[in-house]
Order: C-alpha cells, then sequence, then structure tokens
C-alpha cells in the first residue's frame, strides 16, 4: 500500500481489515501532531469526588452508503483535549460504552508528539480498555457531568443506545452539565429511543456541518457518502444548529455545552471546564 497511496493522494485507503482510512491528503492536512492545548489557570477548582462520566464508542466501523466502512471511533483530540482541562479543572473520570467493551479510537488522528496527551491516555487506559457498561450505571447521582467525545463514531451505535437516553433524560432532568462536539451531538437522539420524547426540542447547538461531511468523499477523507446526516437529523427532532461551518466555535444552551469540530476541542474544554466547576460549587 505504501507506493498506492501516493499514487491515489486523494482517495480513502483501504486497510488490511478491509475497511477505509482517510486519504493521504487528509492525513496530512486534516491531521496534527500535536494539539492547540492551553493550560488554564483555574482560581477555583472542583474540590468533590464525583467524576465526569464520559460516554464512548465501541464501535469504529460505520458503513457508507456505497457500502465500504469508514474506520472511526472516537477522535483523540476531541476526546483527551477537553479532558485535559476538565482535569487541571480538579475532576476525575469515569469511562463507559455501549456493550463495555473497549473504547475504539481513530488512531490515525492521535497525535503522537503531543505528551499532555500521552500522559492523559495512559492515565485513563485500563479504564478504555475495561469501560463500564452503560445499562449497568444505575443513575446519574455520582457523577458531575456527561462528556460525549466526537468522531464519526459517535454515530454508529450511541444514537439508538435505550441505556444512553435513559441518562441523558435524567441529566435533562437535573440541568446536569452535558459536555459534546463535532459528530457527538448525534448521541443525543439517544433519548428518542424507545419512542420517547426528544430530550433537546428547542435547544440551540453546533455541530460538524452535513455540508462539510458531503464534501470530504471528494478528497478522501471519507470513502463514500455518510449513511445518514448527523445535523439534519437533529434539526429534524427540534435542535437549531447555529453554525454553517467549522471555526472552532462552541455554544452553551441550559446544560448543553457543544463544539463544532476537532479545531473546537482547546476552546470547548476552556468554556466547558468552570461551568462545570460553578455547577457544584457549595
Amino acid at each position: 500500500m505504501g507506493l498506492s497511496k501516493w499514487l491515489h493522494p486523494l482517495t480513502a485507503q483501504k486497510i488490511e481489515d478491509g475497511t477505509y482510512d482517510p486519504s493521504p491528503f487528509t492525513l496530512a492536512l486534516g491531521t496534527s501532531t500535536k494539539t492547540s492545548y492551553i493550560a488554564q489557570n483555574y482560581e477555583t477548582k472542583y474540590t468533590g469526588k464525583k467524576p465526569i462520566l464520559v460516554v464512548c464508542t465501541d464501535d469504529g466501523r460505520m458503513k457508507m452508503k456505497n457500502d465500504k466502512v469508514f474506520n472511526t471511533g472516537n477522535h483523540p483530540i476531541e476526546m483527551f483535549l477537553p479532558m485535559l482541562h476538565f482535569r487541571d479543572a480538579g475532576f476525575t473520570f469515569d469511562i463507559a460504552t455501549v456493550s463495555g467493551g473497549h473504547v475504539v479510537l481513530e488512531m490515525w488522528a492521535y497525535p503522537t508528539k503531543d505528551e499532555h496527551v500521552k500522559s492523559l491516555h495512559e492515565s485513563v487506559q485500563s479504564m478504555m480498555e475495561k469501560p463500564k457498561k452503560l445499562a449497568d450505571i444505575e443513575s446519574l447521582d455520582g457523577y458531575a457531568a456527561i462528556f460525549i467525545p466526537g468522531g464519526h463514531g459517535a454515530m454508529v451505535n450511541l444514537p439508538e443506545s435505550v441505556e444512553l437516553g435513559r441518562l441523558l433524560h435524567e441529566a435533562h432532568d437535573k440541568g446536569l452539565p452535558t459536555v459534546t462536539l463535532c459528530h457527538g451531538p448525534a448521541a443525543l437522539l439517544a433519548t428518542k429511543a424507545e419512542e420517547k420524547e426528544f430530550a433537546y426540542g428547542g435547544y440551540k447547538s453546533v455541530c460538524f456541518t452535513d455540508k462539510t461531511d458531503g464534501t470530504t468523499p471528494s478528497f478522501g477523507y471519507l470513502p463514500g457518502q455518510m449513511p445518514w446526516k448527523c445535523q439534519e437529523a437533529l434539526e429534524t427532532q427540534g435542535i437549531e444548529i447555529v453554525n454553517k461551518s467549522e471555526t472552532g466555535a462552541t455554544n452553551v444552551d441550559r446544560e448543553l455545552i457543544t463544539g463544532d469540530s476537532p479545531n473546537a476541542a482547546q476552546n470547548l474544554g476552556v468554556v466547558a471546564a468552570p461551568i462545570l466547576v460553578e455547577f457544584h460549587a457549595e
């Protein structure tokens, strides 16, 4: 594949397991070996014992409209960069997936030279390898917030998870901070599982836009068109998506704190961490 990928720089690359990684062009221009992490000085930090529940995907296979399977998962920068800020503000973490299977990352996007990310990753790796099963979490009484990292993998099995829907309804009812970015907001659709009322009708949010998703197969980010559209599905349920493109924007509407893309990961952490601290201030 070494020579072939450079002969086809705008084509998604088939790997050994039959799935597709993004094109060499995408990897060269759309990924980075380091994040934009800049530590903040939090004068007031969280001093409680409740961890943030980080809800990740355990399924990294997204079948596109043309039946090619995208090798996805949670985007590592979208996961770890906000978590760095949460950690800096005094929070710890608990990690869960739908099945209790290990967290799947988009390793082709891993910032291999970012020592901050690598250190945090190492500290939570055992939880990522053996996360909790969502069904085993009876309530959110013991949690400080919910964080759902992005990556196209957040669209695979989280939006249909009855158990995630149950927890998100509880978070919504309690006003518990709920943080997500990029394609992560697709997981909010879980609240309409089992014909329940969608919890976030009338909310404003940002996310990765359908317009951009629709263009990415042309340069090989995706191996085909999306099986369904994140933005369209959210808007159909009554969320107002306020961004038209990806600029690193964030949005706060009641308990829902969102970012539009990987470029929003730093901004989202900076915005969300003090909100979480204030929510739990005595």
